[in-house]
């Protein structure tokens, strides 16, 4: 069974739901490929990872990467699929993959807080 869960920010706004947890080598490494979209304000969340790529990806997505308390570290709008790695981001711990236009419509930004439960 997948774990699925809610990311908020801080105020309770809801940023994404569902959203799938990615926390073994295989599940993280396959992370979006293959897939033709994520659900309507669903989204990824990648245990363990500091930097991702958008090899094999069919549609662009926007990143966020948060730290082991869930600080926004980095984010990053409209990545391109194939355009290859993104830089790796130091002190994070997880990345949030959301559909694009998610960091703009939240205004999320560096040193807001996300939260991740059921």
């Amino acid at each position: 069974m997948k774990e699925v869960l809610r990311l908020t920010k801080q105020d309770g706004a809801v940023v994404a739901e569902p959203l799938e947890v990615a926390k073994n080598f295989f599940t993280a490494g396959l992370g979006l490929m293959g897939r033709a979209r994520l659900p309507e304000n669903g989204g990824l969340l990648i245990h363990g990872c500091n930097g991702i790529h958008m090899m094999f990806m069919r549609f662009p997505i926007d990143a966020v990467f948060v730290d082991k308390k869930g600080v926004v570290l980095k984010t990053y709008e409209r990545l391109l699929p194939w355009i290859g790695l993104v830089p790796l981001v130091w002190g994070a711990d997880k990345v949030a993959e959301l559909p694009v236009g998610t960091i703009r419509r939240h205004a999320i930004k560096p040193g807001d807080q996300l939260l991740a439960a059921a």
